[in-house]
């Protein structure tokens, strides 16, 4: 285990975040969904003049096919707005309590002016874990704290 790396302190940008792909408000639903599909990603970025707006994902597009919505209205519409963003000096500390906190599986990174520059997803973060501590990783058991029904085992 290298001690001098810290989640604490290592930058976002070493966990491998990608490319971010970004359309307009005006954007239909339908179109958005074709290109989620032809580029095999879950989520899009939704910007105004290059500033990030809002956040469309999977978990968007279920709730919008569930409630059977208009597919041709703009994207806006169902996004969810003002997303939790991190920026681009944040440490993956930082990274991974906003992610806990909500759930999320995805953080934008934005410059200083609120424009996508990158996207980090929980798979970088684990990916970038296993290759600095690959035995804290691979030497972990099966299950930490097994509950024992009887003194023999379950």
């Amino acid at each position: 285990m290298d001690m001098g790396i810290s989640v604490a302190t290592e930058p976002v940008e070493r966990a491998d975040p990608r490319e971010p792909l970004s359309v307009a408000p005006d954007f239909a639903v339908r179109d958005v969904l074709k290109l989620l599909k032809a580029t095999d990603r879950g989520e899009v970025l939704v910007c105004r003049d290059g500033v990030l707006v809002g956040i469309f994902t999977e978990r968007d597009a279920l709730r919008v096919l569930a409630r059977h919505a208009d597919l041709d209205c703009p994207i806006e519409r169902v996004m969810t707005p003002d997303p939790v963003t991190l920026g681009e000096g944040d440490a993956l500390k930082t990274a991974i309590v906003k992610m806990g906190a909500s759930g999320y599986r995805r953080l934008p990174i934005v410059d200083d002016r609120g424009r996508p520059t990158s996207l980090l997803s929980v798979a970088g973060i684990v990916h970038w874990i296993v290759e600095h501590f690959p035995q804290a990783v691979y030497n972990l058991p099966p299950v930490s704290k097994p509950v024992m029904y009887e003194r023999e085992g379950p």
